[in-house]
């Protein structure tokens, strides 16, 4: 498996993704879809075509304080679970937005899909006007919408969540993730008990 790995200084932070998020809600009035598309990205490490194909069909409120999210991926079906929260937002967004069960969830001006050039037009403004612009963090302005995705998952990796639930949740191999983001994994502080690792290693004695 050929995996590239993703440098641990291009992530984003919490308090950026938040940032950027929050510059996007307030200067995107023109393309309303355009918070809650990136907003789902970057909370429910969606990949930004993912998000884009979702229909409101694809979002189930069960009785309760969790609802589900149906992302697919090359023709393969994966549920999300949606936290309180988040069941609320998509809910008044929803309502708001005047969207019926076939419609696409996060629509463009003219109720076809969100273009993708629209998307990374509002991003790169986004990252111009929040992240940092010295000579260690400019390179950073040109970081596609996928960033989003590729942080929230290393923070649930960060988090101690297991490897194999966030791979579920993100539609990959567990070991894609290890391969991608090798730093998560990294467990300097444990402290190895020799003598037991010994002992669970010696093999037993053969019979003559």
């Amino acid at each position: 498996m050929s995996v590239d790995v993703i440098e641990e200084e291009w992530l984003l932070s919490t308090e950026q993704v938040r940032a950027l998020l929050e510059w996007i809600r307030g200067h995107a009035a023109d393309d309303r879809s355009m918070y809650p598309f990136m907003l789902t990205v970057a909370e429910q490490a969606l990949r930004p075509g993912e998000a884009r194909a979702l229909r409101v069909r694809d979002v189930v409120f069960p009785e309760g304080d969790r609802g589900v999210l149906t992302v697919r991926h090359r023709g393969v079906a994966r549920e999300i679970p949606l936290h309180l929260q988040f069941v609320e937002f998509l809910r008044e967004w929803i309502d708001g937005a005047g969207l019926r069960e076939d419609d696409l969830l996060f629509p463009g001006r003219r109720g076809g899909p969100l273009p993708a050039s629209v998307c990374r037009r509002v991003w790169q403004q986004a990252q111009e006007a929040v992240l940092p612009r010295d000579d260690l963090y400019s390179w950073r302005l040109g970081e596609p919408i996928s960033i989003l995705r590729e942080s929230c998952l290393a923070e649930w990796l960060r988090m101690g969540i297991s490897p194999f639930a966030v791979a579920e949740l993100a539609g990959v191999a567990p070991a894609w993730l290890a391969l991608r983001y090798p730093y998560c994994f990294r467990r300097g502080d444990v402290e190895i008990d020799w003598g037991h690792l010994a002992k669970a290693m010696v093999l037993p004695k053969r019979k003559r």
